[in-house]
C-alpha cells in the first residue's frame, strides 16, 4: 500500500472543502476501499475521514431515513427498521459477515457502486431516495440514479448525507440473492422486487449496476457478462428463476 495523509474534517462543510482532485478519497467504514487500496487498484494520496461528521443517525417516522454514516450492523439491529421495513433486516443478516456489517457504512455501500452489493437494488425497489451534498449545495435523486457502471457511480466531488425510504405500508417486499459458496458470499445474481401500487422490480449482480425491469419477458434484452460467478446464459437462467422466487416471496408479505 502507499503512502498516504489521512484528513479528519469536524464538520461536512470541512469535509467537502477536501474533496478535489483524483488524489483524494472519502473514507467511511473502508471496507471495500483499504481492499482495494491493498490491491493496488486504487493509490489516493488523501483520505477524508467522514467519522466526525455524526451522519448515523436512524429516524422511523412515516419514511425511514438513515445517516450516510449508519454501519450495517446498526442498521440491521434497529427495531424501528425490523417493523416497519423487515425485507432490509432479512437482508442485511447475509450482507458479507458480522465483522463486515460492524464497520461498513450505508453511505459507503451505496456510493462504491460495486454491482454486487445487496442494498443498491433493495433500496431502489423500495423507492428510496440519496440527498447528496456538494460544494454548490445539496440535490436528491432515486437510489438506482447513482450509477453510471461497474464501480462508477454519479457522485461529482459530493458526499451522501442520509437515505430517505419510503413507509413500507401494505406492500410485500423481497430480496433474493443466489451465492456460488456461502449464504453471505458476493452474489451471482440479485433480485429485489416490490409488489403493491407500483410494482417495482431491480436486478443486480448480473448486470454492471441496479437495472429496472417490468416482467419476466425483460430479461431477454438485459446485458449480462459472464465471470466467476458463471456463464453469462447461466445468469440469465438463475435471473429467471430468482424472479419467480422472489415474486413467490413478496406476495407472501403483504401486509
Amino acid at each position: 500500500m502507499t503512502p498516504f495523509e489521512l484528513l479528519q474534517p469536524g464538520s461536512l462543510g470541512e469535509a467537502l472543502a477536501l474533496l478535489d482532485g483524483a488524489d483524494t478519497r472519502p473514507f467511511g467504514g473502508g471496507t471495500a476501499l483499504m481492499l482495494m487500496m491493498k490491491a493496488g487498484v486504487l493509490r489516493p494520496q488523501r483520505l477524508v475521514s467522514l467519522r466526525n461528521l455524526r451522519l448515523d443517525a436512524i429516524e422511523a417516522n412515516r419514511s425511514l431515513r438513515i445517516g450516510a454514516m449508519t454501519t450495517l450492523r446498526a442498521l440491521e439491529r434497529s427495531e424501528a427498521v425490523r417493523k416497519g421495513w423487515p425485507v432490509i433486516t432479512r437482508t442485511l443478516r447475509t450482507l458479507s459477515n458480522v465483522r463486515v456489517r460492524n464497520v461498513a457504512t450505508v453511505g459507503g455501500a451505496l456510493a462504491h457502486a460495486d454491482p454486487h452489493m445487496d442494498l443498491p437494488p433493495l433500496l431502489s425497489a423500495l423507492g428510496a431516495q440519496v440527498v447528496v451534498a456538494g460544494k454548490g449545495g445539496e440535490r436528491t435523486l432515486p437510489v438506482e440514479d447513482l450509477y453510471a457502471g461497474y464501480l462508477e457511480n454519479t457522485l461529482r466531488n459530493e458526499l451522501i448525507t442520509h437515505v430517505e425510504i419510503p413507509a413500507l405500508g401494505k406492500r410485500g417486499a423481497a430480496y433474493l440473492k443466489c451465492t456460488t459458496r456461502s449464504a453471505d458470499d458476493w452474489p451471482a445474481v440479485g433480485v429485489a422486487v416490490v409488489l403493491g401500487g407500483e410494482d417495482r422490480i431491480f436486478v443486480s449482480a448480473a448486470t454492471d449496476r441496479p437495472v429496472r425491469i417490468n416482467d419476466e419477458a425483460a430479461i431477454d434484452a438485459l446485458k449480462i457478462e459472464g465471470d466467476l460467478h458463471g456463464s453469462a446464459d447461466y445468469k440469465k437462467h438463475l435471473v429467471r428463476v430468482y424472479l419467480r422466487r422472489a415474486i413467490d416471496e413478496a406476495r407472501n408479505a403483504v401486509h
